[in-house]
């Protein structure tokens, strides 16, 4: 946590040795530097889990389509058209004139090799259910594909414009999958001149780039993101004017930030979801009091979400009853099983238990450590001392996938996908994240997303809710609201799906 003094500190500093002339050298140098705290280890879109690594990727490659960011309609893309031939057929017809940074031109091909290899079983993607729905990819003609599903997806399009990036086949195959990963192409508004993976990444202007593309071309021309170790760190570099722009600032330094003449701050709820992960299935270990539905349930009324929300998170954060973002489709909160915040109530499960004076167990997090040790300190109120292991990003996700996680402290944005398929597969079909394994809730899930049908989705997914909260399984602790400082210099639009588009900006 950055606090008022050193805050303080910083700003004098600032003052000293800073002045609005930093911020207009790198205006006219046409430069916007940017500094992130996740730091990517492999930039491919497809191998890495992070926020950062979608939003690299948007700056990077393009896709089949393109959602809009205010309407969310989709739009063409890499495709000019598309053809729904049945429940689980899509016909795409391509792009003339495209060319990937290495001024080959986008054929039938690449879509083919791309989908074919990223959907195949041992692909050994970082997210596998963003697109191990898909059955395979054919050419139709040269600049014509057909993709086939395994079973009917309704949020196709969606995938196709958030996280099915197109690689060029003829430059990936020539490489491999690692020189891709230290030199990659793609065909979208930037190309990547320089990449060292957990330190920096340099974006440049693609001059090639087709100018009718709804990203349209990049106003700016250099893109400079480099990866720092912490928030404090990153707000040092920003009021020192070494980067133009910063995200996820934490919501104490709001007001301060505000009030600095040379920057301008903002903040907007994304489908970003806050959640406690417990460990229902024993992951962690024999004896695991976390197994007990009892316990789990005395967790969930132990812990004053509201208020955290309200007063840690601030901005308009709010309390999601159903384990998914409040707007997405099939996310129903009348089906959810609800928990107050009731101490009382906590401390009585608790014993019912069979745990009258609680136990003790570890709390792994890698979101702000005020909000984690306000968790742990609720958690200690009724009985349970919860040691917190507060890491990165990276190990406390290896960490999760290894089963090593009783309780967890995590986020979740579902690829800005809206679409409860985009959220609550990933933690209930036996996969790195979940911790329910429970054979009923991956057989409803499958259901749910095998018709078209929006009704019957509705249906089933409430099913899912019901029993997920009844579990209490997966606690939604609070919606995330992005707050975004960044230079005067800077016309920036942030949007509620958690996504920069830096192409999109210009120089005031």
């Amino acid at each position: 946590m950055l606090r008022k003094s050193v805050f303080s500190l910083i700003v004098g500093a600032t003052l000293l040795g800073a002045s609005l002339s930093g911020a207009q050298a790198q205006k006219s140098s046409d430069t916007l530097r940017i500094a992130m705290r996740d730091a990517l280890t492999n930039v491919d879109p497809y191998y890495n889990n992070l926020r950062t690594g979608v939003v690299m990727s948007h700056q990077a490659w393009d896709m089949l389509v393109y959602r809009d960011p205010d309407s969310f309609a989709i739009k063409p893309l890499l495709a000019t058209s598309w053809t729904l031939v049945d429940d689980k057929t899509i016909d795409f017809q391509l792009r003339s004139g495209v060319t990937f940074h290495d001024g080959s031109p986008l054929t039938a091909e690449d879509v083919v090799y791309t989908i074919n290899l990223v959907s195949s079983a041992d692909s050994k993607v970082s997210v596998p259910t963003n697109t191990n729905w898909i059955e395979k990819a054919e050419k139709t003609g040269d600049l014509s594909v057909r993709v086939t599903f395994k079973k009917p997806n309704p949020a196709a399009l969606e995938y196709f414009a958030l996280v099915v990036p197109i690689y060029p086949k003829a430059y990936r195959e020539k490489v491999g999958a690692d020189g891709y990963a230290k030199a990659p192409i793609g065909s979208g508004p930037y190309r990547i001149s320089k990449w060292e993976a957990g330190k920096e990444i340099t974006f440049e202007r693609y001059e090639g780039y087709w100018a009718a593309s709804p990203k349209g071309k990049p106003a700016i021309k250099t893109l400079y993101v480099r990866f720092v170790p912490d928030a404090t760190t990153e707000m040092t570099e920003l009021l020192a004017q070494r980067v133009d722009w910063i995200w996820n600032v934490n919501p104490d330094q709001f007001d301060n930030l505000a009030k600095m003449p040379t920057l301008q701050v903002t903040r907007k709820e994304s489908m970003r979801i806050g959640y406690l992960s417990m460990d229902a299935a024993g992951r962690y270990g024999a004896g695991n009091p976390l197994t007990n539905q009892k316990v789990r349930q005395a967790i969930a009324h132990a812990i004053d979400r509201k208020t955290i929300a309200e007063k840690l998170v601030t901005g308009g954060s709010r309390v999601p009853l159903a384990p998914c973002y409040p707007g997405q489709f099939g996310c129903d909160s009348t089906a959810a099983t609800t928990y107050d915040y009731d101490p009382a109530k906590a401390k009585a499960l608790l014993a019912e238990a069979g745990f009258p004076n609680g136990f003790e167990t570890e709390l792994v997090s890698y979101v702000l450590p005020q909000w984690t040790a306000s968790v742990q300190g609720y958690l200690q109120a009724v009985g349970i001392n919860a040691r917190v292991s507060q890491l990165q990003i990276q190990a406390a996700v290896a960490r999760s996938w290894e089963g090593k996680n009783p309780l967890y402290m995590a986020s979740w944005g579902s690829y800005s996908i809206n679409d409860v398929s985009a959220i609550m597969p990933n933690f209930f079909s036996f996969g790195g994240d979940d911790y329910a394994r429970d054979p009923e809730m991956k057989r409803m899930l499958e259901e749910a997303g095998s018709s078209i049908d929006p009704e019957f989705r509705k249906k089933s997914y409430a099913a899912a809710i019901k029993r997920a909260t009844e579990q209490a399984y997966w606690l939604p602790l609070h919606t995330y609201v992005t707050t975004y400082g960044y230079s005067k210099t800077l016309n920036f639009t942030p949007y509620p799906d958690e996504l920069p588009r830096f192409y999109l900006s210009k120089w005031n």
